[in-house]
């Protein structure tokens, strides 16, 4: 098929290209050219002309909780007054601790819908459900695969019910894995674990052997507010990167989400272990978690992806969010520049999940795309 926009965006940072389209062979895209160029070297292709649409990779959103679509509207007596009430209080009780496999399947193909209108070609997914344990995530795999999403599935694993519960967190993730790999296709998953102050030290050290032994990254929260550097002070005398580095897991497998109350010690760890890190800068305003460091672990070398977190799923909010906010925090509006905002929400977001030729217009590369209307022909161009 040969794909013919009016622009096409390949490379962020690069002025798009007008005029020019790429040829999709399988899943693939196999070049990338001129229209005409494109036409006369492939006759016979199928034509999506797409006059008034600029291409782009398709948004990675490398980090979500697709049931959070079921918190929304939940009626409260008060507002959580920080980020442990938001948990304790709400979080766990009214919303994590009550999904069954039918809530969690109903929630992913809701919002999966939303973020494939809004440009999201692929996205990371952590399920915790302790009730729906076990076989929550091959059900929530098949409605995946009947949106045709590139998606990355786990549940995140936790001892805070039990530590029968927590093996059990751990065992899902390691069979879907293993199943995933059998079965192929767009569908895989990871190593998840929740945090510091719900794993023990043996628990999350299990984790990490585990995702070793699979070859796949080893997702956590990680200082999403206050809390956990608080708790881990009190409880390891260093603060949460740094107890991970004491641990011996901090490493190029590591995948620390929110990282929002972060210390210069802790983003020099990340920068020297090769820590990948995404960021959500709508749901810590949601809880009142801070603006996570971002412009400074970009800086630093760390490799940065952006996600929804499950609150609010249109990509273009989220990349919106990225873009403002730190100038705001930094009082300079020449932080986080469009071209590197963009290229968190495509190519950033697929390195930072280990996925290889994903996120960038390029002969060779995977063929998620996504067609944006920006009208250019209607409005005289831009």
């Amino acid at each position: 098929m040969l794909i013919l926009p009016n622009f096409l965006i390949d490379l962020s940072g690069q002025p798009p290209r007008r005029g020019w389209g790429v040829r999709v062979h399988g899943d693939v895209i196999d070049a990338v050219a001129p229209h005409d160029e494109l036409r006369q070297r492939f006759p016979d292709d199928e034509l999506l002309g797409a006059p008034g649409c600029t291409l782009s990779p398709g948004f990675v959103n490398a980090h979500a909780h697709l049931y959070g679509l079921l918190a929304h509207g939940l009626p409260l007596d008060k507002a959580p007054s920080g980020f442990w009430p938001f948990l304790e209080d709400f979080w766990w009780p009214l919303v994590e601790d009550r999904l069954d496999h039918e809530l969690i399947c109903a929630a992913t193909d809701a919002i999966l819908l939303e973020m494939l209108r809004s440009g999201v070609t692929t996205v990371y997914d952590c399920t915790e459900a302790p009730y729906a344990l076990p076989g929550c995530l091959a059900a929530q795999a098949e409605v995946v695969r009947d949106r045709g999403i590139r998606a990355v599935l786990s549940f995140e694993a936790t001892e805070r019910v039990s530590k029968e519960n927590g093996q059990l967190g751990l065992r899902e993730n390691a069979d879907f894995i293993r199943a995933c790999r059998a079965q192929g296709g767009l569908v895989s998953g990871l190593m998840c674990f929740h945090t510091t102050f719900s794993c023990s030290a043996e628990f999350i050290q299990q984790a990490h052997a585990l995702g070793a032994e699979l070859d796949v990254p080893v997702h956590m929260h990680c200082s999403e507010g206050v809390h956990e550097p608080e708790y881990a002070l009190d409880h390891f005398g260093v603060r949460p990167m740094e107890y991970y580095d004491r641990l011996g897991v901090a490493s190029p497998r590591m995948l620390a989400s929110q990282c929002v109350q972060m210390s210069d010690g802790e983003i020099a760890i990340m920068a020297q272990r090769g820590v990948k890190m995404t960021h959500m800068p709508l749901s810590n305003c949601e809880v009142g978690a801070g603006i996570a460091p971002v412009p400074e672990l970009v800086d630093a070398g760390v490799i940065v992806g952006l996600g929804s977190d499950g609150y609010i799923n249109d990509f273009y909010e989220v990349v919106r969010a990225a873009f403002l906010i730190h100038k705001a925090h930094k009082q300079d509006p020449r932080v986080m520049p469009a071209p590197l905002v963009w290229y968190l929400a495509t190519e950033g977001g697929a390195r930072a999940l280990g996925l290889e030729k994903v996120g960038r217009i390029a002969a060779g590369w995977q063929a998620d795309l996504q067609l944006i209307d920006t009208h250019a022909d209607a409005h005289g161009g831009a």
